[in-house]
């Protein structure tokens, strides 16, 4: 008997692999980071993480303060570009290299700034990974949470329809979701913030629109669309309008 146990603990030694975990940092204040987010990295032997071709990781500085001394870091490295593809590519060569560290026995720890599973990096690996091997998504403040919390106005109550929708899309699909919704989060901005503000404006809601960009960093932006100059803004920035019932103004100014 005791040799048959020996035996299946053996097997199943053999077997254990490493778990992968997607951990969500929240949207830059590192003091946003949860307990278990912070308890994971600390502990970590290997970390990933997203990271531009030019430049250092988001990911990684919002994690800096916690990441271990001499943690083996496998970068993922994805071109800046609206197609999808080299990114696919690069996410499964990514993909390989965690799974050669997951067979070894090894945890690998994923840094994913707001949230892995809302427009986060970690969802595709997620897909590529989660059928071979233990994972865990440790969820984090999203920007959308963190936006509305500096835009100082709810997002939504009760029986309002909120809808997320992404700035890239065409002027009449946008106007046609936020005509159904009662609150809408405008992301991806960057290059369309003029053709937005004057859709909104068309529409009538240019007074209702807030915007955000960089939320919970000390550059951060807080105003009313109307006040924004220029064309453009930064990756990191949302448009949050609230057209429901409920009686919430945005405040005359900000601070930020």
């Amino acid at each position: 008997m005791a040799a048959i146990d020996a035996r299946h603990t053996m097997e199943f030694d053999q077997n254990m692999t490493g778990t992968l975990y997607g951990i969500g940092l929240g949207p830059g204040d590192p003091e946003l980071m949860t307990l278990k987010a912070h308890r994971l990295i600390s502990s970590a032997r290997v970390i990933a993480y997203p990271a531009p071709d030019s430049g250092s990781s988001f990911a990684r500085s919002i994690a800096a303060s916690v990441i271990p001394v001499g943690v083996r870091e496998i970068p993922i490295v994805v071109p800046m570009r609206v197609d999808r593809f080299p990114a696919q590519e690069i996410y499964d060569a990514a993909s390989i290299e965690i799974a050669e560290t997951l067979e070894s026995g090894d945890n690998v720890v994923t840094l994913c700034e707001g949230d892995p599973f809302f427009y986060g990096s970690f969802m595709y690996l997620y897909e590529r990974l989660s059928g071979r091997f233990p994972c865990e998504v440790v969820p984090g403040v999203t920007s959308l949470t963190a936006c509305a919390a500096q835009l100082q106005r709810p997002l939504t109550a009760r029986t309002d329809v909120m809808t997320v929708v992404p700035g890239p899309l065409d002027d009449t699909e946008i106007q046609q979701k936020i005509e159904a919704a009662q609150a809408v989060a405008i992301m991806k901005v960057g290059r369309h913030l003029g053709r937005l503000k004057r859709l909104l404006e068309a529409m009538g809601l240019l007074d209702k629109a807030g915007y955000v960009e960089r939320a919970s960093l000390p550059e951060q932006k807080v105003m009313r669309l109307s006040q924004v100059a220029g064309e453009t803004a930064p990756y990191f920035s949302m448009i949050l309008i609230y057209k429901g019932e409920e009686a919430w103004t945005l405040p005359p100014s900000y601070s930020s």
